[in-house]
């Protein structure tokens, strides 16, 4: 063993035993990497920094700027409101549901990005079912693993292995090359969830509700007593609100109503309107978004040439992504002191509707001529960039407490049809391989932009810098393993121990060294560094190198066993209460059920003879 090959192991291991400490960030470690490879001499500096020039970085922060937007156009909350419709309160159905989404959204997204977006989802899910939260997150975080196996796209050491082959002078994996095996596992995973693993999670199935959960919009306005029900009234060409404001219609005042909103369509486009002003007018066809008692409502349609129509959950959602309330204290020193919310204009001087009013604990019923005392507590309902503009006139108002749509939010679901169709365009391109896959990923990005599905500060933001730096930074590690003679000298051993025992107990090998390195290494720096091994140790063999490099692809996504070894399941630590060995107990079994999984189903679909 020469003395480069002898420096390039100690740096693997003391890589390894930072990034197992906790105490040191990974891009630190993969700089210092870069940093002790350029000064050694081992790798040029050139060669030291080829990662930060590899397509997979850019495929990489590609993929994170897609991830992004269809975070910001609501996809996944979206599939949150479908889970809580399909899952109901059962827990079975909601696992199952809630895996096999995670799973495939996590297959064209990022699936950090998924587990963020769902752990508030399947809280609230949890707390209105009272099922316990602990029994559904961790199956939550495996699901978001087992998307990585899904297609090609789904996580970084996908990309790093893919370019392996193709540096080795095989063919890469297509977008759904290995989805069989994927899916093979998140049936398994699913399965062993339902009659296994959940068994073995923290909790009992029920739990009561807790108490420091945000609520929801209905919720405060039941403790402020706003009476009446919400209504869609759609404007008749022939009624006589066309062309008159809602100050000249006294539609509020004659019948006992409050306009919320008013939906204006166009051709391609629909114009929310939450909390219209006096000033506005009523053009035909318009949809009036109406709260008050039902004969109320019947009678205004009925007078002003109204159509009811129902409210569907879609229009609904749509609307708390534009407007919404909230609660707000009067300030002690507030200039709104002493006057009635018709004296202080409070509609048109902060474009929101006043709904609610409390005194102390008791509901003030015939408000808006009461005079407003300090500490009296408004419910407020508005636009939510008007309700954020009240935040900061701390001087009039302390906003107590926001809905918790508020956190729901979704930019721009507006745009949800061209992010759908540049994502399909993109999947289609790389199936289909008119382009090379980075050419797609750039051209959607370009595309994203271009659209205004987000902004280019926006996709700049989207890019986790971090991964970043640690991709590029141990990409260099695996060339200097391979240049110094290490990778021969692993294949060596390993041939001298499994060799003569056939394909099968080397991709075991392979496999579990893979998991292995994956305990302590980032799964990304694991793919990197075993990927070459296993491309090399099937040349050896004389056997094609996919079912390998498919035992690498799959073992670097199955981090179940620890909770330090990606971030998609760190996330899930604290919100469901876990120790570490909640994760050794559950994560085992399955590891050991996705690597039987892998040494069967790889070789059918990748023989090892071609």
């Amino acid at each position: 063993m020469t003395g480069e090959m002898q420096f390039v192991f100690g740096l693997i291991i003391v890589a390894a035993v930072a990034m197992a400490s906790n105490r040191i960030r990974f891009d630190i470690v993969a700089l210092l990497v870069v940093l002790a490879l350029m000064i050694s001499g081992v790798l040029t500096v050139g060669e030291s920094l080829s990662g930060f020039g590899s397509s997979v970085v850019i495929l990489v922060a590609g993929l994170l700027v897609i991830g992004e937007m269809l975070d910001r156009i609501g996809v996944a909350r979206a599939v949150g409101d479908w889970i809580m419709k399909k899952g109901g309160t059962s827990e079975t159905r909601l696992l199952v549901v809630v895996m096999v989404a995670a799973a495939l959204l996590g297959s064209v997204m990022s699936s950090t990005a998924i587990v963020a977006i769902f752990i508030p989802i399947v809280l609230r899910i949890a707390a209105e079912a009272n099922l316990n939260a602990s029994r559904m997150l961790i199956p939550l975080s495996y699901a978001a693993l087992i998307s990585g196996m899904l297609t090609l796209i789904a996580t970084p050491p996908n990309l790093v292995i893919n370019e392996e082959l193709k540096d080795a002078g095989f063919e890469g994996f297509g977008f759904f090359g290995f989805s069989p095996v994927g899916l093979v596992v998140l049936a398994i995973a699913v399965g062993y969830v339902l009659l296994i693993g959940r068994r073995l999670l923290p909790g009992e199935v029920e739990a009561p509700a807790t108490k420091n959960r945000r609520r929801r919009i209905d919720e405060l306005s039941q403790e402020f007593m706003v009476e009446g029900e919400v209504a869609k009234l759609v404007v008749d060409p022939r009624s006589p609100l066309v062309g008159v404001t809602l100050g000249e219609s006294k539609v509020e005042s004659d019948f006992g109503v409050r306009i919320l909103g008013i939906l204006r369509r166009a051709p391609r486009s629909e114009n929310r309107i939450p909390a219209p002003g006096p000033d506005m007018e009523i053009h035909a066809q318009d949809e009036l978004l109406v709260i008050g008692d039902d004969e109320a409502c019947r009678q205004l349609a009925a007078q002003q040439q109204l159509r009811q129509i129902p409210i569907t959950a879609a229009s609904r959602q749509r609307w708390l992504w534009e407007a919404g309330g909230a609660t707000v204290l009067i300030h002690p020193e507030s200039g709104l002191i002493g006057k009635s919310l018709v004296e202080a204009e409070f509609r048109s001087r902060y474009n929101v509707h006043v709904l609610g009013l409390r005194r102390g604990k008791e509901p003030v019923e015939e408000f808006r001529d009461t005079k407003l005392l300090a500490s009296d507590s408004l419910f407020v309902f508005g636009a939510w960039p008007k309700i954020r503009q009240l935040q900061a006139l701390t001087h009039d108002f302390i906003v107590t407490e926001l809905p918790a749509e508020h956190a729901e939010i979704v930019p721009e679901y507006k745009r949800m049809p061209t992010a759908l169709i540049i994502l399909v365009a993109m999947v289609g391109l790389a199936i289909f391989d008119v382009v090379p896959l980075v050419s797609a990923v750039i051209m959607a990005v370009i595309a994203a932009v271009f659209t205004r599905c987000l902004t280019m500060e926006d996709a700049y933001r989207a890019i986790h810098w971090s991964s970043i730096v640690l991709v590029a930074g141990m990409l260099p590690l695996a060339d200097a393993l391979q240049q110094t003679g290490g990778t021969d000298l692993i294949v060596d051993k390993l041939m001298d121990t499994v060799g003569d025992t056939g394909p099968g107990v080397m991709l075991s090998f392979i496999f579990f060294l893979t998991a292995a390195l994956g305990l302590f290494l980032s799964n990304t720096a694991a793919a990197v560094l075993v990927a070459p091994i296993a491309i090399t140790a099937a040349a050896k063999l004389g056997v094609s190198p996919y079912p390998f490099a498919i035992a690498v692809l799959i073992a670097a996504s199955a981090a179940f066993v620890t909770p330090v070894s990606t971030p998609v399941v760190t996330l899930v630590v604290e919100p469901g209460r876990y120790k570490f060995m909640d994760f050794v107990k559950t994560g085992v079994p399955l590891l050991l059920l996705t690597y039987v999984a892998t040494l069967i189903i790889a070789p059918i679909i990748f023989p090892y003879h071609r």
